[in-house]
């Protein structure tokens, strides 16, 4: 929906394209800029709104990273559903891989979007730290549902070394800003999958 829009509810609908609006825009800078480098003016520049306007939606900056989790968590729930359409966990799990090198180019520029935000929040342990560690458990969980499909007793470790794996070549995609590290550790861990289905 966009500020435009009218609806029964028009008032509504407007703060709500705002507040998407500046959600997003806090996803993308904080990406790109980190949480402490990040002001409420960035976020607000980067929505197109007014900064005077952000505090009407969010009192605080940790209010603006909060919807940021929170819009990473809708986002991960959207991927897995899509994900869970397809037939095989093996297909699931290859595509879900395929949709990380897909993004090299931003790992190489940014380092992966939740990792790197997940990792600068562990520092403060304001209870923000636990929330965005719920969400990357969420892909955890889903991942060893995926293996145990597979008809794999150490389903749980393989989901997190296939996370571990990611975050891992996320990092060193960004460190050496090579997107072509993520292809290769892509091309690796859709055999290493392969291999897992075999007898």
């Amino acid at each position: 929906m966009t500020d435009s829009m009218r609806s029964d509810h028009g008032t509504v609908v407007m703060k709500r394209g705002k507040r998407e609006r500046l959600t997003d825009a806090a996803v993308q800078m904080l990406h790109e800029q980190g949480v402490e480098k990040t002001t409420l003016a960035d976020i607000a520049r980067a929505a197109g709104i007014p900064v005077g306007n952000v505090y009407y939606y969010f009192k605080t900056k940790d209010d603006l990273v909060e919807a940021a989790i929170g819009a990473h968590a809708q986002r991960l729930r959207a991927m897995i559903a899509s994900l869970d359409e397809l037939p095989t966990p093996q297909d699931r799990l290859k595509t879900l891989i395929g949709g990380w090198v897909g993004q090299r180019d931003l790992a190489a520029r940014f380092g992966c979007p939740f990792g790197t935000l997940s990792s600068e929040l562990d520092k403060r342990a304001d209870g923000l730290d636990r929330t965005a560690a719920e969400v990357m458990q969420g892909l955890i969980d889903w991942s060893e549902q995926q293996f145990r499909s597979m008809g794999r007793t150490d389903s749980r470790d393989l989901a997190v070394a296939l996370i571990a794996a990611y975050q891992g070549i996320s990092l060193l995609t960004n460190t050496f800003r090579d997107p072509e590290l993520m292809t290769r550790e892509g091309d690796r861990l859709e055999r290493w999958i392969d291999s897992l289905g075999r007898p």
